[in-house]
């Protein structure tokens, strides 16, 4: 047995949603599509990782000049662990 909804609820219900859906499309901009962004987020993250990884090659040297280890060298510059 099926719950009986009104049409009238549905309408609301939709235009409920439908009215979410425009608050949130005018917060990423009207004319971006979820693809751009997405392929956007991936770029910066790319970007990100390589920096990251770039810095870590230089920690692990300065650790190796220093004749100690890299979390030493971490904990020195009060860097954060990643969990």
């Amino acid at each position: 047995m099926h719950a009986a909804t009104s049409t009238k609820k549905q309408k609301e219900y939709v235009d409920k949603l439908q009215a979410e859906i425009d608050v949130l499309q005018k917060r990423i901009g009207e004319d971006e599509s979820a693809e751009a962004i997405v392929s956007r987020h991936i770029n910066l993250l790319h970007r990100y990782n390589e920096a990251k990884d770039a810095t870590q090659l230089l920690i692990g040297r300065l650790a190796a000049l220093k004749e100690t280890t890299v979390r030493q060298i971490h904990n020195d510059m009060d860097l954060l662990d990643d969990q």
